[in-house]
């Protein structure tokens, strides 16, 4: 496939005000300008007749597929809320994506999402990295799994268990469950650590006995994963941090709504961001600082961060009006739009797949004949992994 006749934004170094995109089996080939072309066009390649490209919309935060759209119970499987902690509960194994809310996703130009459990316990379990569009099963969407280890702070995990009578009841408790798990992940790697050196020699140590808790957090320690902790208020964000200092951990705050409170704090601590959701009301205490401007005071603060919608809270369809909403906050056009789009990959670990159209990538492009930001747009055309999912020019 070849689109031309472009204005292309890459989210990369160059941009294309009349440009080219080649693609071959899902990935792009080559990005140029028109005078470089050196491809015969064929009748079945996309002419843009100067409207633009981007690439596809990523939201590194939701649970779609997992509260189903239009049921009840038997439809939501986002909290095992049996055990405060579950760090090896699998995303794979929760999401349902034949839920209508992909496709609604897809067509709004969301083609990546990360995805998972809810935040009732301390610890969740592993979150993915995926595809809106491809296939009715799972397995062939997957872009990263896991992606992270999900973590909760704060409101929710007290509520869910105070209702139990059993711990957590208070912050302290949550974050002493954290650390216990934490603690015994760490003892769990020093003990295979010291088994695996000890093969082969006189001193042969005995090997761990098997701990699916403790093997699911082994990444986590060794920074091949990073902790995304859930966070609204000021205090909770310094436990996330603190908490993860004292783990040496690769961490993600996500949702930080009290974060443009303490904006100079998290750019001296160099910490990462997924905030939102952005269109949204105060709906509890952790939100009573809840403002559309947080996204611009992290910006100016030099804060590095992406939008996401939290789907259900925020329909998936809706990430590109919630980036709108940060514009209308103060937060500058195109930083909006590299909110949900290279932010999220760089933030999420999938900017090697996807976030831009380079060479190399997943051809996940979209073609706009308007703002792709305003509130009536919707894409022309919808490419993911190279096919064509959805055109209306």
């Amino acid at each position: 496939m070849l689109i031309y006749n472009a204005d292309i934004l890459t989210m990369a170094d160059k941009n294309y005000k009349n440009g080219f995109i080649a693609i071959e089996n899902g990935k792009i080939t080559k990005v140029g300008d028109m005078s470089e072309l050196d491809a015969q066009i064929t009748d079945s390649d996309i002419n843009a007749d100067g409207r633009l490209c981007l690439p596809g919309f990523i939201d590194a935060h939701t649970h779609i597929g997992v509260w189903e759209d239009g049921l009840a119970f038997e439809g939501d499987d986002g909290n095992e809320d049996t055990d405060p902690a579950t760090p090896h509960l699998r995303a794979i194994d929760m999401i349902n994506p034949c839920d209508r809310c992909f496709d609604e996703a897809a067509r709004a130009g969301v083609t990546s999402v990360i995805c998972g459990m809810g935040s009732a316990n301390p610890i969740g379990g592993g979150f993915l990295a995926m595809k809106t569009a491809g296939s009715k099963r799972i397995d062939k969407l997957i872009i990263k799994s896991p992606a992270a280890i999900k973590f909760a702070l704060g409101e929710n995990p007290k509520g869910v268990y105070k209702d139990k009578d059993s711990a957590p009841v208070t912050r302290m408790a949550t974050a002493a469950i954290i650390r216990e798990q934490l603690y015994k992940a760490k003892r769990y790697l020093d003990d295979m650590t010291e088994y695996e050196s000890s093969l082969g020699t006189d001193e042969e140590s005995e090997l761990p006995e098997y701990d699916a808790k403790c093997e699911a957090l082994l990444p986590l320690l060794k920074r091949e994963l990073p902790a995304h902790f859930h966070c609204h208020r000021a205090d909770d964000i310094f436990t996330a941090i603190r908490i993860a200092d004292e783990f040496n951990l690769y961490y993600v705050l996500i949702h930080a709504t009290e974060g443009h409170l303490i904006a100079d704090e998290l750019k001296e601590e160099n910490a990462r961001a997924i905030i939102g959701p952005v269109l949204c009301d105060r709906s509890k205490p952790e939100l009573r600082n809840h403002t559309i401007n947080a996204a611009a005071q992290l910006y100016k603060a030099g804060v590095r961060f992406c939008i996401c919608t939290d789907h259900p809270v925020v329909p998936e369809q809706y990430l590109p009006l919630s980036a709108a909403l940060a514009v209308k906050g103060g937060l500058p056009y195109y930083e909006a739009l590299r909110a949900i789009t290279i932010y999220p990959a760089q933030i999420g670990g999938i900017s090697d797949r996807t976030g831009s159209i380079e060479a190399g990538k997943d051809a996940d492009i979209l073609i706009f004949s308007c703002d792709p930001l305003a509130a009536t747009s919707q894409p022309d055309t919808v490419i993911i992994d190279g096919k064509i999912f959805g055109m209306t020019k």
